[in-house]
């Protein structure tokens, strides 16, 4: 008579080696994950009150009082930018040339 099935009394688990056991990389890379994302919390809050405890006006200086700008500056740019509307009317109200397409 001949058997073919074998009938085996003894299940051993076959063991892994670590290069093989894919569910610990996996462990550890989502633990990894975790620490850089509680690290990254970590230092945002701390630039967020560093940041947060500088002074309003960066422009101080050391008697107290704010740098103002002089009117003259502020006068010579509204100048400039008004003669160039002026320009820029100037170019949108004149006619253009025409263009003889036979030459």
């Amino acid at each position: 008579m001949i058997k073919f099935f074998k009938k085996e009394k003894k299940f051993q688990k076959k063991k892994e080696s670590l290069w093989m056991n894919i569910h610990i990389y996996w462990k550890l890379a989502i633990c990894f994950m975790f620490a850089v994302i509680i690290v990254a919390y970590f230092f945002g809050y701390r630039l967020f009150l560093k940041i947060n405890k500088e002074p309003l006006l960066s422009g101080e200086t050391e008697s107290g009082l704010v740098q103002t700008v002089k009117k003259e500056r502020i006068e010579k740019s509204l100048e400039y930018f008004y003669e160039r509307s002026q320009k820029s009317d100037q170019i949108l109200n004149s006619s253009a040339p025409v263009v003889d397409p036979s030459l």
